[in-house]
């Protein structure tokens, strides 16, 4: 099996890094000054306890990786950018690759699901970065992430059970699950705060409580199952964390992306997914939206990451729920 990883940022990049290191076959798909590092200089992968270069292929877009249907295509690109890449790898494929969506979120699967018969969902808990073309940086040694996975919308098959395998043995907890959605639904709650922490360097817990809090009247609405935190506890508990000599952690996907000045952040797939459901189910989620508009005007306005100050962001989200800090 061949492992194609498409966005090689900070999971893609990691998950492909330690997969090649491991002696699996990887081929990169990158964009930018990014792939053109990556090219000219290999992948520098740096960990707790190594600084490689990594010399992998990478192509600038699916019609140049020569994908077959018996590769294993990871989607590392962020949501808003999930019906582009799909269009050009369903043109590169016919619609017979098999798709791993490794995002946050839960509209990925659905996306790619319309293209993609073979479409499977991983739940990503990894700490990593992606700041500087050519660099990823992967926080944590031994186990260097979570990434458990399984069939969408449900199931377990020979293939995702040979990807959970490769994942091990390069270094990663990853275990099939029947029920990912349910584990994805899990870790959309925890990324909810993410323009929040993006906005103001750090994290406010009664926002946090808020949002969950509408995220699961919303869940409870829809009849969504999503799994608790006991059910996914064991395998983030794996996870060790460490210092990268030279390399400081700054923070989540959405940090990142104002860090890098890409013009976009996730939030509508985010905080967005939760007022959807509470627009289609009649269950107010003004917590949600606050958030979500206030990441789509940290992107569009350019704003440095922690440019805004925490009490500033909770009136602000608060006070459109009715709560006061």
């Amino acid at each position: 099996m061949r492992f194609v990883i498409y966005g090689a940022g900070g999971v893609g990049g990691t998950i492909g890094a330690r997969l090649h290191l491991a002696g699996f076959e990887v081929a990169l798909i990158a964009r930018g000054r990014h792939r053109q590092a990556i090219v000219q200089g290999g992948l520098r992968f740096v960990s707790p306890s190594m600084d490689e270069r990594l010399n992998l292929p990478c192509a600038q877009g699916p019609a140049d990786a020569a994908i077959g249907p018996d590769d294993a295509v990871f989607l590392c690109m962020k949501g808003q950018h999930t019906e582009a890449a799909l269009r050009d790898l369903d043109a590169a494929t016919g619609g017979e690759a098999r798709v791993i969506c490794c995002q946050n979120g839960v509209e990925n699967e659905r996306l790619a699901l319309r293209r993609f018969r073979h479409t499977y969902g991983m739940v990503v808990w990894l700490p990593a970065e992606h700041l500087q073309p050519g660099v990823v940086v992967n926080f944590a040694e031994n186990t260097a992430g979570g990434l458990d996975a399984g069939r969408y919308p449900s199931g377990v098959d020979g293939f995702i059970r040979e990807v959970a395998a490769a994942l091990t043995t390069a270094g990663f907890s990853a275990q099939p699950h029947p029920a990912i959605m349910g584990r994805k639904h899990e870790k959309l709650l925890a990324n909810l705060s993410n323009a929040v922490n993006a906005a103001t360097g750090s994290g406010s817990r009664p926002i946090a409580a808020k949002l969950r809090a509408e995220a699961l009247a919303c869940y409870h609405a829809a009849g969504i199952h999503c799994a608790t935190r006991d059910e996914v506890r064991a395998g983030r508990s794996a996870i060790r964390g460490g210092e990268v000599p030279g390399h400081k952690r700054h923070g989540g996907s959405s940090l990142q992306s104002l860090l890098r000045r890409t013009g976009d952040i996730e939030a509508d797939f985010l905080n967005g997914e939760i007022v959807l459901l509470g627009r289609l189910h009649g269950v107010p989620t003004p917590a949600n939206e606050a958030v979500q508009a206030l990441g789509n005007r940290l992107a569009r306005e350019g704003l440095a990451a922690g440019s805004l100050a925490i009490a500033e962001v909770e009136r602000l989200v608060l006070g459109a729920s009715g709560k006061t800090p």
